[in-house]
């Protein structure tokens, strides 16, 4: 996968764009990134922010590498399956963006 292929693919996971990266929130505070996906230019890394504020990665994998698995619509080699919780995280975001784009209507 490219960087911009990945970018689509965060967006319409539930990841919005905080800053230069796609990034996860807190349900209860829709303005935290909690998760983020940083892309370089080789390279794709996760990192979750500590309670501290520091960003830890947790994960990396360069770009050809990484491939969009169609059964668990999840891109391989980044860590994103092996990440507790990562899933549950995006489909909160997931569904919290669709009700505020219901909720404009």
């Amino acid at each position: 996968m490219t960087k911009e292929e990945l970018t689509a693919w965060a967006l319409a996971n539930g990841w919005q764009m905080i800053g230069e990266n796609p990034s996860l929130v807190k349900p209860t505070n829709p303005k935290d990134a909690i998760v983020r996906m940083v892309l370089k230019a080789t390279v794709a890394q996760i990192e979750i922010k500590k309670p501290s504020g520091k960003w830890d990665k947790v994960a990396g994998e360069s770009y050809a590498k990484i491939e969009l698995d169609e059964y668990s619509e999840l891109p391989t080699n980044l860590g994103l399956s092996t990440i507790s919780g990562l899933t549950k995280l995006m489909q909160d975001n997931k569904d919290r963006l669709v009700f505020a784009k219901l909720g404009k209507l």
